[in-house]
């Protein structure tokens, strides 16, 4: 007879997303907003214009392409800042996030790229994953 799951406790299902007691805030970012802006003499407008700067900078990504990351523009977990993830499909027509909130930063996000991982967690850490993205987030990876 198959064993009924039960529902995950808030608890276990933020340690099953990474945050726990060791990393309680550490979703994305590394630094600070302060020390960012310190770095650049508290001006904002300038990280701004230079995010949107790199956002907007495309690049020509095609299947076997080795991406990683643009500086300043992670919004999810996967693939972990400056590793390499490989493109699998480049979509003819963008998916658009299906996040009904339009506070969510992932509202309406044109996800226009399938990129593969190496899973590093349990259950399935080793296994070959595939997740949705938008390109404009990604360039290509060197070493």
């Amino acid at each position: 007879m198959a064993r009924k799951d039960r529902p995950l406790s808030s608890r276990e299902l933020l340690s099953r997303l990474g945050l726990n007691e060791d990393a309680p805030n550490d979703l994305i970012q590394n630094e600070s907003l302060d020390d960012l802006l310190q770095g650049l003499e508290g001006d904002l407008g300038v990280v701004l214009r230079e995010r949107f700067a790199r956002l907007s900078q495309s690049h020509p990504f095609k299947p076997g392409d080795l991406v990683t990351w643009k500086p300043g523009l992670m919004n999810r977990r996967v693939p972990l800042r400056g590793q390499p993830a490989v493109v699998v499909s480049v979509l003819d027509e963008p998916v658009l996030d299906n996040e009904t909130e339009s506070g969510s930063t992932y509202y309406r996000e044109p996800h226009d790229i399938v990129l593969g991982v190496i899973w590093d967690q349990e259950p399935g850490r080793g296994d070959f994953v595939t997740f949705h993205f938008d390109s404009r987030r990604f360039e290509p990876w060197e070493r």
